[in-house]
C-alpha cells in the first residue's frame, strides 16, 4: 500500500490532474441534490476533486476528510475547511450534512469490515433524505481490454472491496436507498506499460493485483517487454453510485 503522506507531492500529477478532477467533480455534482447546503468529502486526498466541487457549486458549504496528514495539509490550501480524520469515525455529530462523497476511496479499504464500516458512518452523518456517492468498480474501470490488462490477468486479487453489489447490500443495511448513477472519463488515466512497470513496483496497485515475493518484479518484466512501451493506453471511465438516506433513520 501506498505511503499517502509521502504521496501527496506528486499525487494529482500522476493521476490526470484537473481535467480528471473536473470530470469527477462535474459527475459528483450531478447527483447532488441543488437543495443541498453541506457537502463532507470523505477521504479527499490533496482536495483537487473536493476544490472543484465547491466552484461547481457556489453556496454549498463543503468539508473535506481525510486519514493523511499530507493529503489534508495540501486539501487545507484548496478547500480551507479540512478535518484529519479516519472515515470510519467521522468527528461530526449524526444528521450533520446533506451530501457525502467517497471519490476513489472504498477500493483501497481492503480489511474486512472496513468499506462496510465507512458505508455505515457516511449513513450516520446524512440527513433523512440526505445524498451519499460514491466510486464503485473503480480497479474494473481500468481493464480497457489492452494488453496491460491481459499482462495483470494473472494477478487480479478476488473480491474488490468496492464492488457494487457489495456497496449497494452495506447501503441498504446502513438504511440508504440506490438514487442514480454517473460516469466520467478519467481523464489522463489511461497507462503505459512503462508507467504501469513502475507503478507495480512501488506498490501502486495493492488494491487490485496479489503481488507477492517477486511477483511484482516479475510482472514488471513482462510489461516492459510489451509492444510501444511508453504509449499510452485508453483511458477507463468511472461510476459513481449514488444513494438516499431514507426518511426517519
Amino acid at each position: 500500500m501506498l505511503d499517502y503522506d509521502k504521496e501527496a507531492a506528486r499525487y494529482d500529477a500522476t493521476r490526470g490532474g484537473l481535467p480528471r478532477a473536473e470530470a469527477a467533480a462535474a459527475a459528483v455534482l450531478g447527483l447532488v441534490p441543488p437543495a443541498a447546503g453541506s457537502l463532507l468529502d470523505v477521504g479527499c486526498g490533496t482536495g483537487l476533486v473536493t476544490g472543484r466541487i465547491a466552484d461547481g457549486r457556489p453556496g454549498l458549504r463543503v468539508i473535506g476528510s481525510d486519514a493523511a496528514h499530507g493529503m489534508a495539509r495540501v486539501a487545507r490550501d484548496r478547500v480551507g475547511a479540512v478535518v484529519l480524520a479516519d472515515a470510519r469515525r467521522l468527528p461530526l455529530p449524526g444528521a450533520a450534512v446533506d451530501a457525502v462523497t467517497a471519490v476513489w476511496l472504498l477500493h483501497l479499504l481492503r480489511e474486512e469490515g472496513m468499506a462496510r464500516a465507512v458505508v455505515a458512518e457516511a449513513a450516520r452523518v446524512l440527513r433523512p433524505g440526505g445524498v451519499f456517492v460514491t466510486t464503485v468498480d473503480k480497479d474494473a474501470s481500468h481493464d480497457v481490454g489492452s494488453d496491460i490488462d491481459e499482462a495483470f490477468a494473472p494477478y487480479l486479487a478476488p473480491s474488490p472491496s468496492d464492488g457494487t453489489d457489495l456497496v449497494v447490500a452495506y447501503a441498504a443495511e446502513a438504511g440508504l436507498d440506490v438514487l442514480g448513477d454517473a460516469f466520467f472519463r478519467g481523464h489522463g488515466q489511461g497507462r503505459s506499460p512503462l508507467g504501469a512497470a513502475g507503478a507495480a513496483l512501488r506498490g501502486y496497485y495493492a488494491s487490485r493485483l496479489a503481488l507477492p515475493g517477486a511477483a511484482a518484479e516479475d510482472l514488471a518484466r513482462t510489461l516492459t517487454a510489451l509492444p510501444d512501451p511508453e504509449r499510452r493506453r485508453a483511458d477507463p471511465e468511472y461510476r459513481l453510485l449514488a444513494f438516499r438516506r431514507r426518511p426517519g433513520r
